[in-house]
């Protein structure tokens, strides 16, 4: 259980600086050669870990199913790093971070609605308390958010509905392969059409992206943020069960918020803090549901 305490709190500190690099890194490279590095710096950390624990894998690449992948690829990495890269030129990391904390609410009603899944009283409490979360979050101000302020918040809600399709998507169509395999080719899928678009949008970019302080904070998002963190989720997945390593989902927001305001000197507001804590309540309503159908299944097993 240390080990998988330590792995927790380690996680929850890199996916929490994670959405500190994007912020410095968009106003360096924009959010298009954020995605690409991102994905580029992820692939390159888990193609090392093939080559040393798992070349077969490497050989019989040509089986994948790409099709699948390059699904995955878009909804869980590209379009909403992307998203999330956009977002963050119009709000704080720490709002970021927050409305982040909302992807298990989208993820059920995605489910819910295209992949046949079905949600009782408790779950759909937890839905409607979410939602509750996120217009405190947004400071009950709807005409402000769709007047000024719909580039960066609605942008990272979008965010987080790809998140949920994406994770569907890999459970129907990606449980056949290994965690690192599937974060590897979705990763590497992920980099070749952002760099694409990098190149149709601004192909100067790639000049700069190996100045030491982009590359190093690179390194923080894509090797660490992207790829190590990968292998540490996926490790308390199988270890301490899915329940344990969705804990996370609480933790990362409160440690952005940390960096945010000692590192970039971005305000906690309370209306932030308040929509936080019915998110959270969201999250457990829903999930609380789930644990009791899993214990069940156990039972009958």
């Amino acid at each position: 259980m240390k080990k998988l305490y330590a792995s927790l709190i380690a996680l929850s500190l890199t996916w929490g600086t994670s959405f500190l690099f994007i912020k410095l890194l968009v106003q360096s490279i924009g959010p298009i050669g954020t995605v690409f590095g991102r994905c580029l710096f992820g692939a390159l950390i888990l193609l090392i870990v093939l080559l040393i624990f798992n070349r077969q894998e490497l050989k019989e690449a040509n089986r994948l199913p790409w099709l699948s992948i390059i699904f995955v690829g878009l909804f869980n990495n590209a379009l909403p790093w992307l998203l999330i890269a956009y977002s963050e030129t119009a709000i704080s990391s720490s709002l970021a971070s927050v409305i982040n904390a909302s992807t298990p609410i989208f993820t059920v009603i995605v489910g819910t609605i295209f992949f046949a899944s079905r949600l009782k009283f408790r779950q759909w409490s937890g839905i409607f308390i979410g939602f509750a979360g996120i217009l405190f979050i947004l400071n009950l101000d709807l005409r402000h958010f769709f007047a000024e302020n719909l580039t960066g918040a609605g942008t990272m809600l979008l965010a987080t509905l790809c998140y949920g399709i994406g994770a569907h998507l890999a459970k129907k169509n990606l449980s056949n392969l290994s965690v690192v395999m599937t974060s590897f080719s979705t990763l590497c899928v992920s980099a070749v059409f952002s760099l694409i678009a990098l190149l149709f949008a601004s192909p100067g970019v790639l000049e700069t992206m190996f100045h030491w302080d982009i590359f190093f904070s690179f390194i923080g998002l894509g090797v660490f943020g992207s790829g190590a963190a990968y292998l540490l989720y996926y490790y308390m997945v199988k270890e301490g069960g899915a329940e344990f390593a969705s804990l996370v989902t609480y933790l990362v927001p409160v440690s952005a918020i940390i960096w945010g305001y000692f590192l970039l000197k971005e305000n906690i507001t309370l209306h932030m803090i308040l929509g936080l804590l019915l998110v959270f309540c969201g999250i457990y309503f829903i999930t609380y549901q789930s644990k009791n159908k899993k214990a069940a299944e156990r039972k009958t097993a």
